[in-house]
């Protein structure tokens, strides 16, 4: 097996096209086409992650934080990630990350963290729009199926957990050929009266080239009418969920609760409201721009890391807000990978880090 087969496992549920734009998932370091020998997963991809690789004899490191996020000028093994990146090349170990993709989609880490607290209910906390185009073809009767059929096959009407969603309708339509053209029904230099259908699908941005290209591979019409739409509507993709647990809780019981689950040494939160906790909001990681999302949806909590000291104010009585450290909130991440990749994979190790990178220590 190839490393891009690993990757294309990984992608299927979490497209890179879905990162934020700050963000550098992806093949950070080595060939995509290059056979693997072991797989080793983790959070953070550093040193000795590098070499923990080497001695499990794995050639691909599977990590959700990029070890590289900005552009490298020179590679002189002045800071952990120089020399991580030099370590990896020089034992031709590849790294690749899956971060905020995998952050922003069903079943991603904030899915997982809402797992762990048994969390029903659970719904994305702010779906984000402008992900999603229509597509609409015009076709003649006599292939309807077939380029419907080729649309579903690569990935057009999906919606939510629905899947070959189109809305069909019959018309007319007309074209006269001129001298150059090769009709496929019709003559030259005469107006064509032809019976059509018009389909219409939901296509997620990401893979509006793929599904225009292999329709026109399919259609009988040398020159294919269709037409593509931006869409607003909010998309299953975005930052944060929010669930409900199944028996509401005490304030404080449920703080002992997440400090249990997530083996946190402490836990910032704001003033207690002396309200049961019943709706849950959560953010792996820096989850602090979310927090107004967490209030308007209702939350009796908002569970994230990495909260200023001014922004813990925001919360102004509406909302308890609990940080919890960025590596605690995000240390079940290598599940997902593990789970995706074990599913699938039989004939090679894929093995999870034994190395703790939380970089922060409590006193």
């Amino acid at each position: 097996m190839k490393i891009k087969e690993i990757i294309q496992l990984i992608e299927e549920l979490a497209p890179l096209s879905y990162q934020e734009s700050y963000d550098n998932a992806g093949l950070i370091i080595g060939d995509k086409n290059h056979k693997i020998t072991g797989v080793l997963i983790c959070l953070d991809s550093t040193e000795d992650v590098v070499q923990e690789a080497i001695d499990k004899k794995c050639n691909l490191i599977i990590a959700h934080h990029p070890i590289v996020f900005s552009g490298l000028k020179k590679f002189n093994g002045k800071n952990y990630i120089k020399r991580t990146v030099i370590k990896a090349i020089k034992n031709d170990v590849a790294i690749y990350a899956a971060h905020t993709n995998i952050d922003n989609v069903l079943g991603g880490v904030n899915f997982k963290i809402a797992e762990k607290l048994g969390l029903k209910n659970v719904r994305i906390l702010a779906p984000k729009t402008g992900l999603l185009n229509k597509l609409v073809v015009f076709c003649p009767v006599s292939h309807v199926d077939k380029v419907r059929n080729v649309l579903f096959e690569n990935g057009a009407g999906s919606i939510g957990n629905y899947s070959e969603c189109s809305f069909n309708s019959n018309g007319t339509g007309t074209f006269k050929a001129n001298k150059e053209a090769t009709p496929f029904v019709g003559e030259i230099n005469k107006l064509q009266v032809e019976s059509e259908v018009k389909i219409e699908v939901v296509v997620e941005s990401f893979l509006i080239n793929q599904i225009v290209e292999n329709m026109l591979h399919v259609h009988p019409y040398e020159e294919v009418a269709y037409d593509i739409y931006e869409m607003q509507n909010t998309h299953q993709v975005g930052s944060g969920v929010v669930g409900d647990l199944e028996v509401p809780i005490n304030e404080m019981e449920f703080l002992n609760q997440l400090k249990k689950i997530f083996k946190a040494e402490g836990i910032c939160y704001t003033p207690l409201r002396n309200k049961k906790i019943e709706k849950v909001a959560l953010c792996g990681g820096s989850g602090s721009f979310l927090l107004n999302a967490a209030i308007k949806a209702g939350a009796d909590i908002f569970i994230s890391a990495d909260f200023k000291y001014h922004q813990f104010f925001d919360a102004e009585g509406k909302i308890v807000v609990a940080d919890i450290g960025h590596y605690e909130s995000e240390q079940f991440t290598s599940e997902i990978f593990y789970e995706i990749l074990t599913k699938k994979i039989t004939n090679f190790a894929v093995r999870l880090s034994e190395i703790n990178t939380n970089p922060i220590n409590y006193l």
